[in-house]
């Protein structure tokens, strides 16, 4: 599964940015950037460097170094002013030129930058490339690397870019400015090469953003995520041939089935369900928790999607969950990978994948359990309820894997700790991600900012010096900060210590925002 990439060898990789995905976004509550999203996915990319940046707001093509002789020759080129580099930009105000430069100094102010008397010296050329009654679409090259240079040089020139609301531009879905085209010279071969990525300015910017992460092997992903992407209290997900929504639409209003059509219009699917938001569901029956049909033909009572190549089974008839989370996509695939992340690889060298022991607690449909037991692990799958675990025997069989070959035990996770601690099992990978909220005979009420601490404390007795756990908890209003320190206080207090640590957030057809901030939080340890 590889986003964006218009471009690989052996010492470089060009991947074209969505915009509004940061280059780099190294602290936890704020999400990934583009960069650290590429180096965990694909173990050949941990080593990427970072050789010049794009704004968030600003979509285009990135070129990333893959070797000492690519990172030392591009940051030479970039320092030295040889890359040449072509924007495309667009106006809704009148351009009576047809080309102008601008020469300025720029200096910052408060949030952003100015063309100032003192300041770092700038030049961009402009040249117009189309008219219509409305836009002017703008060819710009800067000479020089400016924080914000284009758009400090368009506004300075009463022509700010559409969408730039920093900078005076009207509103739009997005800050109409684009990265077209990087030339320079290759660091191997001294050819020179022209990186290349088209844009199209009034495709829905979450559109684009779900082209730039899909896949042929992945047929589910979220379309619109909230407020994040312009749709507040609307969420709406593709699962295969189906569509599936959540929010609080009337559909006595023709504009709510059109605003789902418009979602899935890059993906033609067969027809769409919608459930409303639900703060207390178990209040309700199955029957009032389950996804109702609003359009189009009815799926099969059990239907299956692929993600990462891998056969998964859902349902839109057992109630409020559809039988997989979308959210933990990316850590399904780093059980698939055996990468984690840069510089972490899952499991150490020394043990056989048929020798690795994974314990699933809380397993749900069994999801992460499937997708070690592809790479070649031995599972254990821990949940509460039978039918979940005969939902996860089913998704091993989708699969071709033998379910006869793995356990699936029943009952209370607390509970079959403390067993398994007594028959002297020990795992190699433990994955605790519990319910925020559950209950159970045998430890009662369970909630996840009150009680993670005890979870972690009491799984650590069967993980193998060296093994790794992956902690998660979707606790909305459970700050990323105390979740780590619950973990690390756990840890700490078995006295034992954190080798590795990775955070990684939720998928990005998940984006993170002001307005729809993170929930889930999820973090793989290694402890010695």
């Amino acid at each position: 599964m590889v986003p964006c990439v218009i471009f690989e060898d052996d010492h470089l990789l060009a991947v074209h940015k969505p915009a509004g995905w940061n280059t780099h976004a190294p602290a936890p509550c704020a999400g990934e950037g583009i960069y650290d999203w590429l180096r965990h996915r694909e173990p050949r990319w941990g080593r990427l460097a970072i050789l010049h940046r794009l704004d968030k707001e600003t979509s285009g093509v990135l070129v990333f170094g893959k070797t000492p002789l690519a990172n030392k020759s591009l940051t030479e080129q970039f320092t030295d002013r040889s890359v040449h580099k072509k924007y495309l930009l667009l106006t809704d105000r009148p351009v009576r030129e047809d080309h102008f430069i601008v020469h300025s100094k720029i200096a910052r102010a408060g949030d952003h930058y100015i063309n100032a008397a003192h300041g770092e010296a700038a030049e961009t050329h402009f040249t117009v490339i189309r008219r219509n009654r409305d836009h002017t679409w703008i060819e710009a090259r800067p000479l020089t690397g400016r924080t914000h240079q284009i758009r400090v040089h368009m506004a300075g020139k009463g022509l700010p870019i559409l969408g730039d609301a920093l900078y005076g531009g009207a509103a739009s879905a997005r800050v109409c400015l684009h990265a077209a085209e990087l030339t320079f010279t290759h660091p191997a071969t001294a050819e020179p090469m022209t990186l290349r990525a088209e844009t199209h300015f009034f495709e829905p910017p979450a559109d684009a953003l779900r082209q730039a992460i899909a896949d042929p092997e992945t047929n589910s992903l979220r379309l619109r995520h909230g407020a994040s992407d312009g749709t507040p209290g609307l969420y709406v997900e593709r699962l295969g041939d189906w569509l599936l929504a959540q929010g609080e639409l009337n559909f006595a209003d023709r504009d709510a089935v059109a605003r789902l059509h418009n979602a899935a219009r890059p993906y033609p699917v067969k027809g769409i369900y919608y459930k409303k938001l639900d703060r207390k569901p178990s209040a309700k029956s199955l029957a009032d928790l389950s996804p109702k049909l609003v359009y189009g033909e009815p799926a099969p009572e059990r239907f299956e999607i692929r993600e990462n190549g891998l056969r998964y089974e859902l349902s839109f008839s057992e109630g409020y969950s559809v039988g997989l989370f979308l959210d933990q996509r990316d850590n399904r695939r780093r059980w698939l990978t055996g990468h984690v992340a840069a510089g972490f690889p899952l499991f150490e060298a020394d043990r056989l994948p048929a020798k690795r022991e994974i314990l699933n607690c809380f397993a749900y449909t069994c999801g992460f359990s499937v997708a070690a037991a592809q790479a070649g692990a031995r599972t254990t799958s821990l949940d509460l309820s039978k039918k979940y675990l005969e939902w996860g025997r089913r998704n091993f069989a989708l699969n071709r894997l033998d379910p006869s070959a793995h356990d699936f035990i029943y009952g209370d996770t607390f509970d079959w700790l403390r067993r398994l601690a007594k028959k002297g099992r020990l795992f190699d990978a433990i994955v605790l991600d519990p319910p925020t909220f559950s209950k159970s005979k045998e430890h009662g009420t369970f909630r996840a900012e009150k009680d993670y601490g005890q979870l972690v404390t009491t799984a650590l007795p069967i993980l193998k010096p060296g093994g790794v756990v992956l902690a998660s908890t979707n606790a909305a209003l459970w700050p990323p900060e105390a979740f780590l320190a619950t973990i690390e206080k756990a840890v700490q207090a078995a006295k034992r210590s954190i080798r590795q640590r990775h955070y990684g957030p939720q998928s990005p057809d998940f984006p993170i925002s002001a307005a729809e901030p993170a929930y889930l939080k999820t973090v793989w340890v290694r402890i010695a």
